[in-house]
Parts: structure tokens; sequence; C-alpha cells
């Protein structure tokens, strides 16, 4: 009997009969003894889980020599300004100016006179009389005591300048009566004495009086 005609006819195979048999017996064995609900029980148990964490590996050793950190910092500015932008203007367009060449008119001739000269000064009145000491109002010079102690003489010479109403304007010595200190003190005692005499005035051609100088020499000498 080959493989299709046993297919076609099952009674033939009892071996394979009696396996299902025996398999619905115990199926049916299981459902009433409840073994197929311990089963789902044990399907049905919760489900324990476990979070294993990452193992972090150990932060690397902190590098060795560094400088310290700098001290006394100013603290961070509290507000930075934002920075600031130019903005250019928009170019301003200038007016046309126009301007008009007008040709100055011409100059006119500048005649430069000739410098007129200078007037001349007037010319001094000519001196007929020159002026004259008048010894008899007038005091006569104290020998100065030092001077006559030490001797001292000589020839004191005085150019006086005398003004029309006789009073003396200028008085310069022209030569002294000698080196010493002494000398010097004759000479200065000689000034001021004749000085505050009276002079006559010199006179004109026609005898008016004006000014003139008057030389006097006075003479030291011991008595």
């Amino acid at each position: 009997m080959d493989y299709a005609e046993a297919q076609r006819n099952p009674t033939k195979h009892p071996v394979g009969l009696s396996v299902v048999i025996v398999l619905h017996v115990l199926l049916g064995w299981a459902l009433v003894s409840g073994l197929a609900r311990k089963v789902v029980e044990v399907v049905k148990a919760p489900i324990e889980t476990k979070i294993i964490e990452e193992i972090k590996p150990p932060p690397p050793p902190p590098p060795e020599n560094l400088p310290p950190p700098p001290k006394n910092l100013p603290p961070p500015p509290s507000f930075v300004p934002p920075p600031e932008v130019n903005v250019n203007p928009p170019p301003n367009m200038a007016p046309t100016i126009t301007t008009t060449t007008v040709a100055p008119p011409p100059a006119a001739p500048v005649v430069i006179a000739p410098p007129s000269a200078a007037p001349a000064p007037p010319a001094p009145p000519r001196v007929a009389r020159p002026a004259q000491i008048d010894f008899a109002n007038c005091d006569k010079p104290d020998y100065p005591a030092a001077a006559r102690r030490a001797e001292a003489t000589g020839i004191t010479r005085i150019r006086f300048t005398i003004d029309e109403t006789g009073h003396v304007t200028k008085a310069e010595i022209t030569g002294a009566s000698g080196s010493s200190r002494e000398h010097r003190q004759l000479d200065k005692v000689a000034v001021d004495a004749l000085s505050a005499c009276r002079f006559k005035p010199g006179a004109d051609e026609n005898g008016k009086p004006v000014g003139a100088f008057s030389n006097v020499e006075y003479v030291w000498k011991l008595d």
C-alpha cells in the first residue's frame, strides 16, 4: 500500500489514532483539575524590572603647576553699552552760487606832494653881555674843616646856566680843585654856595635880559 492510499484510509493506522485520543484525554483532565488556570496565573504574574545605572569613569586629576588666580580684579561692568553705530547723513546738495566779477573802477592817480621842509629852529638870541655873578650879595663858601686840616687848596671852576631872571638853572664843574677826597669836598661846597647867589642875566644887542652862561672860578686858599 502506498502513502496516498494510506491517507485516504486513516483506520488502517491504529498508533496515530491512539496518540490523538490520549492527548484529548490529557487536555480534558487539565481543564478539570485547574492546571491550565495555574499556568495562566504564572503568565499573568508581575514582571520585576531593574534599572542598571551607568558606571561613570572617575574625573581626571587636576593639572599641576597652574598659575595662581589673579587677585583684586575689578568687577565686571554691570552694563555694557552697545557699540555706537555712525550713520552718515545723506549728502546735502550745496546751493549753487553764481558770482559775477565786476572790474573795479580805475584808481585815481596818487599825487605825492614833496615833503615840506621842517621849519628851522629859531636862532638863539645873540648875547651881547654874558651873565655875571653878584659877589656883593653872595655868601662866601665855608672852608671844610677836613680840607683845612689837610691843607687842601686849589681852584674850582664852575659853569652856571642863568635864565633871563638871573636864577641858576644848572651848574657843572668844568675844573676840579684837586684829586683827593678833601678837594672833592671843596668842589661840592663851592657849587652849593655859589648856586644860591644872585646873577645878573645876560643881555642882547638891544639890552633886553636873556638867558646866558657864567663861568666862575673860586680860589681856595688858607688864610
